[in-house]
């Protein structure tokens, strides 16, 4: 190991006790026992979760988890998505967004054609596709919510719930269920984030499907942070909406996503027996539900 490798601070620290050398050089043992989980989460929604105004086009709502292990986030996400927009823009000052990327506008009117476009499209999925990263989500299909008679029939509190009890699943097949685990949320405006940590924080104590206290930390991100997390956050959250309200129809991103979602198995089934594991429609489609 080179002396500049031995001066970087080491993610995590495999060692149950180290050394720490005082300024006066004297020796000080002390645990070295995580606080904290392998795992960050960062959260991005596709639709509203209004039951009152319900687009015909687009009748859901998507809530994305987006897993990461910190180790794979920090050395190899973060620096491909900056090398990205360095190659791209020149500079690192952009937010990639799904809508604006989609739309061409904004930062994204860039192209000089559509060959030009595409080839943007194909660097970034492959991105995507090369970044190991685990995918929660629950799609809340608004126009049979609307019809249920129950007591919450707010889609994103459905939602958060499905998504946090799935990422605990996970999290214990990890052997990381017992650390704190920080869940990253886009700011949306101040009622609408001190309604969500209300729900978070309900949940947490307890009052969800696995009647357990779940060991999650909110955390709150501006909408101008230059979060990568978030960002490809956003950028998963729609396909998998329009997968389910045009099944038929082609979806490449969904296709390179279908093999990121938690599923039974693990990851020599990646791709396979996801389906109401790690991508949850709700209310179930009749197609699912149990004979």
């Amino acid at each position: 190991m080179s002396a500049e490798d031995e001066a970087q601070l080491p993610l995590f620290d495999t060692d149950p006790e180290r050394q720490f050398s005082a300024d006066k050089g004297q020796q000080e043992t002390f645990s070295a026992a995580p606080e904290f989980s392998k795992y960050i989460v960062y959260v991005d929604e596709s639709g509203d979760h209004s039951l009152q105004s319900i687009d015909d086009n687009y009748p859901v709502f998507v809530l994305a988890f987006c897993i990461f292990h910190k180790r794979h986030y920090s050395e190899a996400i973060v620096p491909a998505l900056e090398k990205f927009k360095f190659n791209w823009f020149g500079h690192d000052q952009i937010i990639l967004h799904e809508n604006e990327i989609r739309k061409e506008s904004g930062s994204f009117n860039i192209f000089k054609s559509r060959d030009e476009n595409l080839y943007f499209l194909d660097q970034l999925t492959e991105i995507i596709d090369r970044s190991n990263f685990v995918l929660i989500s629950c799609t809340i299909d608004k126009r049979a919510l609307k019809t249920r008679d129950e007591l919450d029939t707010n889609p994103y509190h459905i939602a958060l719930r499905y998504c946090m009890e799935a990422l605990y699943g996970f999290l214990e097949e990890k052997e990381q269920a017992k650390l704190r685990t920080h869940i990253v949320f886009e700011c949306r405006g101040k009622k609408e984030d001190q309604e969500l940590e209300l729900e978070f924080r309900r949940l947490c104590d307890g009052n969800n499907g696995l009647g357990i206290d779940l060991p999650f930390e909110i955390q709150f991100s501006d909408k101008k942070a230059m979060s990568s997390g978030l960002q490809l956050a956003d950028l998963v959250a729609r396909p998998i909406g329009l997968k389910t309200v045009k099944p038929d129809q082609g979806n490449r991103a969904f296709e390179v996503l279908k093999r990121k979602f938690y599923c039974e198995g693990g990851r020599e089934h990646v791709g396979q027996g996801y389906e109401g594991i790690g991508m949850k429609i709700f209310p179930t489609p009749e197609s699912e539900k149990p004979r």
